[in-house]
């Protein structure tokens, strides 16, 4: 069973930046694909972006150009920088990991952009 911990929430202005962490609990090189959701109140959980295992990364159309999916080898860390945020990005991120034909998911982040 795949563990994923969250970090670096919280509240930011619009047009500021924050940075999620995701720390699995196994090497990254056995997990097919890690990523982000959010969920915004009232709303279905979306997906933010995503990285695979080789690399290749996708995004939601509204934060391309905006949001950076990132990883870290050697940590076992997936990161999420977002800059240029808006009101719209509030809601809960939640961290996900693919291994094993399972899909893992971490507690979840509160992320509010206040305008």
């Amino acid at each position: 069973q795949v563990q994923l911990v969250e970090s670096g929430g919280g509240l930011v202005q619009a047009g500021g930046s924050l940075r999620l962490s995701c720390a699995a609990s196994e090497s990254i090189f056995s997990i097919n694909a890690m990523g982000w959701y959010r969920q915004a109140p009232g709303k279905q959980r979306e997906l933010v972006a995503r990285i695979m295992h080789g690399g290749i990364t996708n995004y939601a159309d509204s934060v391309k150009g905006r949001f950076t999916i990132s990883r870290d080898n050697a940590k076992n860390t997936v990161n999420l920088q977002m800059n240029s945020l808006k009101p719209e990005d509030t809601g809960i991120y939640y961290c996900y990991a693919d291994a094993r034909l399972q899909r893992y998911w971490g507690q979840g982040t509160q992320v509010t952009v206040s305008s």
